[in-house]
């Protein structure tokens, strides 16, 4: 249930990609999570199942097939008719090459943003600062820095809109394994230090158990366990969960997925009747081949309340 002070809410949300003559695609088939002022919630899962779908939903830029995002209680609307209300939802995109203009300053882009949040007195390069780069670098163009320093401009970016929910979708994945959790380490403080809220994505199960104050491992479309990163990491319940935890990298270079976990992630526009990780799971009954799970703490029959 909702708390009256969550910052996000998604209720059971459905996102449908929908090409003439081409099956329909559930990009995200009922999924649900909630952050709150102040929270690291980290959004884990193999590529193409729906996490970066979900996150562009929270910011307006992909349509809603079903369900709901209420951001302070707001509903969120398409980009195009966003209300200044939600101006203070702030994405980190994955590629900083991309996600900075070229052709423009950066202290100039980080200007856009404190115009958004209507700020007349503020400087842009005190945001630098804030993410650790020298102010003489507001005078420069995107060319002429590291994939490291872009990252840090886009957060400064973001951040002069004074966003209350901050968005980070996969926005190390890019960077030299040296940066990486420097830069997520950077958004957890200045989301966390502001009182903002922070929903952060990644494949890097090692960086978000170092940020995140709670996971949700998204599986297909769906939330398959959500829980405090302690517990989920000291006692993961789902099979998927569990799965991806023994496939971190480790320094004797084990890591790899089970062999008992074989494929990829089926093609949700022709998803697996019952439960979506059955043709995977190495502890399968029948009921999971036929019914879905009900959605809880955790999305799996071996774990129905009696």
């Amino acid at each position: 249930m909702t708390q009256p002070n969550t910052l996000l809410s998604v209720n059971d949300l459905v996102i449908e990609h929908r090409s003439p003559g081409r099956p329909v695609v559930r990009a995200v088939a009922g999924a649900s999570l909630t952050v709150n002022p102040g929270e690291v919630v980290g959004l884990v899962g193999e590529s193409g199942c729906g996490k970066s779908t979900l996150a562009r939903a929270v910011c307006g830029i992909n349509p809603v097939t079903e369900g709901s995002i209420l951001f302070e209680g707001t509903p969120v609307t398409p980009l195009g008719l966003r209300r200044r209300t939600l101006t203070g939802i702030q994405m980190v995109f994955q590629d900083p090459y991309a996600s900075l203009n070229p052709r423009r300053r950066v202290g100039d882009q980080i200007a856009d943003g404190l115009r958004t949040a209507r700020d007349t007195t503020s400087d842009p390069a005190d945001l630098l600062e804030r993410v650790g780069l020298p102010r003489d670098f507001a005078g420069r163009h995107p060319h002429e820095f590291s994939g490291g320093q872009r990252q840090r401009i886009a957060i400064a970016r973001a951040l002069a809109a004074r966003p209350r929910l901050l968005i980070g979708d996969e926005p190390i994945s890019a960077l030299d394994a040296s940066a990486q959790a420097q830069v997520a380490t950077l958004m957890r403080d200045l989301a966390v230090g502001s009182g903002a809220g922070l929903l952060f994505i990644s494949h890097d199960l090692s960086v978000v158990r170092l940020i995140a104050d709670r996971i949700a491992v998204m599986y297909l479309g769906k939330i398959v366990e959500v829980g405090d990163t302690a517990e989920v990491w000291a006692r993961p319940r789902h099979p998927y969960t569990r799965a991806l935890l023994q496939a971190i990298p480790k320094p004797d270079g084990g890591g790899v997925l089970p062999a008992e976990l074989p494929g990829d992630v089926p093609d949700p526009a022709n998803p697996p009747a019952g439960c979506r990780f059955h043709p995977r799971c190495p502890v399968a009954m029948d009921v999971c081949r036929v019914k879905e799970p009900a959605f809880g703490p955790v999305a799996c029959w071996l774990h129905e309340p009696a």
